[in-house]
């Protein structure tokens, strides 16, 4: 994740360790990472994040120690045709055009840790002279590359039980902000789930109350029973989240969505937001695999709802820009 390259470069800016910071700024065609990829290079030979391994991550590592050596910034475009990738077996068939940046210690520490924290919005880039900084402090400037951090997408998990305790875990690895929702004091504690997850234990018509953050939400009904489901199906379907998956079978799904409609509880198109089982097809049967089953399916909605919804802007790099959520 793009906050840990942010947060390792904060730490070499503080310790004034000399790093080089490697970034795909674009591809054409078939690569094994895509544009906003990125990577610290350390002189020792030590790498954090990755290029796309095999041999195109070793020619970069190679121009990334030399440039700490002579201090000099530079760009690369490889083709990963047969000649260069038949060692390493990346014959993508792509071309990858990217950055390499000494020294990136050298940009302040508060720099990288706000981008790293991602409780705003920012926009930052690399100058064509090669100067790291905000596109808001140099709006003028000619960027060769711009990116926009910003904050998690939320994923909001109403039960705390065994599925939520394997999900927000999981879900905090592939970079969802976690909030966990259950009247049971006794689970809604950080002994059952990581240190950075948000809990909340109330009443449910107090929980039910709290409005959605700003930042694009997903939902995840996951209750121990089909009466709490539908409690808090009742009041989660009016709010805006992007997608809003519940646990259960078919059968369950028509029974509840069949009380909705007798009831005038929600609307067709309400209910048709509702994604009931939740979880792509593995055959699942234990906790951790319908966990991996419904994050895989929230990673694919996520991709498909948010990170489409953003353009980058054209440059000589074919594609300079990136917008991560």
């Amino acid at each position: 994740m793009n906050n840990v390259i942010f947060d390792a470069l904060a730490e070499a800016a503080r310790k004034g360790e000399a790093v080089t910071l490697g970034i795909i700024s674009g591809v054409k065609g078939s690569s094994p990472q895509k544009i906003g990829a990125k990577a610290l290079f350390y002189a020792d030979g030590r790498i954090k994040g990755t290029m796309g391994g095999g041999c195109l991550e070793a020619e970069i590592q190679q121009r990334a120690i030399q440039s700490l050596r002579t201090g000099k910034a530079s760009t690369f475009d490889l083709l990963l045709d047969h000649d260069f990738g038949w060692d390493d077996g990346l014959i993508c068939g792509g071309r990858v055009f990217g950055l390499i940046l000494p020294n990136a210690q050298k940009t302040e520490e508060a720099f990288w840790k706000q981008l790293g924290a991602r409780q705003n919005t920012n926009s930052w880039g690399v100058t064509k002279e090669f100067v790291i900084g905000s596109v808001s402090d140099a709006a003028s400037a000619s960027w060769i590359y711009q990116e926009t951090v910003t904050p998690r997408c939320a994923l909001w998990i109403a039960g705390a039980g065994h599925i939520a305790q394997a999900v927000a875990p999981l879900a905090a690895q592939l970079d969802f902000s976690v909030s966990i929702f259950d009247d049971r004091p006794a689970l809604v504690n950080h002994e059952f789930f990581p240190a950075e997850t948000n809990l909340h234990s109330e009443i449910w018509e107090k929980l039910l109350a709290m409005p959605l953050p700003e930042t694009p939400a997903f939902g995840l009904i996951v209750t121990r029973g089909h009466r709490h489901d539908a409690l808090v199906l009742k009041d989660w379907i009016h709010k805006p989240f992007l997608f809003l998956g519940m646990i259960g079978s078919s059968r369950k799904a028509r029974t509840i969505f069949a009380h909705f409609r007798e009831e005038g509880i929600a609307t067709e198109e309400e209910l048709k937001r509702v994604v009931c089982p939740v979880g792509i097809k593995i055959r699942s049967q234990s906790v951790p695999e319908i966990a991996v089953s419904i994050m895989a399916q929230f990673i694919d909605k996520r991709a498909e709802l948010v990170h489409e919804r953003r353009v980058a802007p054209t440059s000589k790099f074919e594609l300079v820009g990136a917008s991560l959520t």
